[in-house]
């Protein structure tokens, strides 16, 4: 097995993880320091994307591309770093390894459970972006918004639009470019037990679904695109959007460019340097 890493300098960090994400749908893993960002992919010889590739990925912004050998038991190490989390007491995100312990309180036993197995397409519940998203949804849940139609835009592995309809949503539908995420949010849905539709569809290109909730963990730049899309079509503005995958240096031009759609800010979530929105039709 083989490691594969590309460090970026922080501010390319978005960019670079977006060209990563076409060339490595199955996900990457992440790492911080004070000078860069570095994004791991892991693969058999041959089964990695090329240096070359991942040089036009990271374009300017790269620092260094390293490559290391796996000790053999890593198809078993792997499982230790990813653990259940929790979600405001509502919900726990598990891989179906990682089961409830035998002697949990009443409480954990009846929290909702989504089983998301990483490495299928992004979104194990682990990352900030994801977390935020999962506790704005639990949130209008307990107040009563998980009302009718939810649409999950980039899904990815379908933790967001899974755990929505174990919340109340329906129907919910899950949309994504990638393939891999389609197929892998399918799977998922199935052994979570609840219905999702899917469809494939490029936001760079097409409309977002009409849906009375959206929830969007996306880049800056593909939010900023879906504000423009909503802004052109006053019809399919949702009445709740819930949006991350931004920096928090990028929530306030992106709050904006929702409202300039019709969708003011209600609340705003910062964990490190990770944010997330909710916004509401005005």
């Amino acid at each position: 097995m083989i490691r594969l890493a590309v460090r970026c300098k922080p501010e390319m960090a978005e960019r670079v993880l977006a060209e990563l994400a076409v060339l490595v749908p199955g996900g990457v893993e992440e790492e911080r320091g004070s000078t860069y960002v570095e994004y791991a992919i892991y693969g058999e010889p041959g089964e990695v994307p090329s240096l070359p590739a991942l040089e036009a990925a990271a374009g300017e912004g790269l620092v260094e591309i390293e490559t290391t050998e796996v000790p053999d038991d890593w198809g078993d190490r792997w499982r230790d770093f990813h653990k259940p989390v929790e979600v405001a007491g509502r919900l726990l995100v598990r891989p179906d390894w990682a089961d409830v312990a035998a002697g949990a309180d009443q409480d954990a036993r009846e929290r909702l459970e989504v089983v998301i197995n990483p490495g299928q397409a992004f979104g194990t519940g682990s990352h900030a972006t994801t977390r935020m998203c999962l506790e704005l949804l639990v949130a209008l849940a307990d107040d009563g918004g998980a009302i009718g139609s939810l649409v999950d835009l980039g899904t990815g592995s379908g933790v967001l639009g899974i755990a929505a309809a174990k919340l109340g949503w329906e129907p919910v539908e899950g949309c994504d470019h990638e393939v891999a995420a389609i197929e892998a949010a399918r799977e998922n849905a199935a052994a979570n037990g609840v219905r999702m539709s899917l469809r494939r569809i490029n936001l760079r290109e097409d409309d977002p679904p009409v849906a009375a909730t959206v929830v969007a963990n996306l880049t800056a730049g593909l939010l900023d695109r879906v504000a423009q899309r909503l802004e052109k079509r006053p019809a399919g503005v949702p009445e709740r959007l819930i949006c991350s995958g931004l920096l928090a240096s990028e929530l306030d031009s992106i709050a904006d460019a929702f409202e300039a759609a019709g969708l003011g800010e209600r609340r705003r979530l910062s964990v490190g340097e990770w944010a997330a929105l909710l916004l509401a039709r005005e």
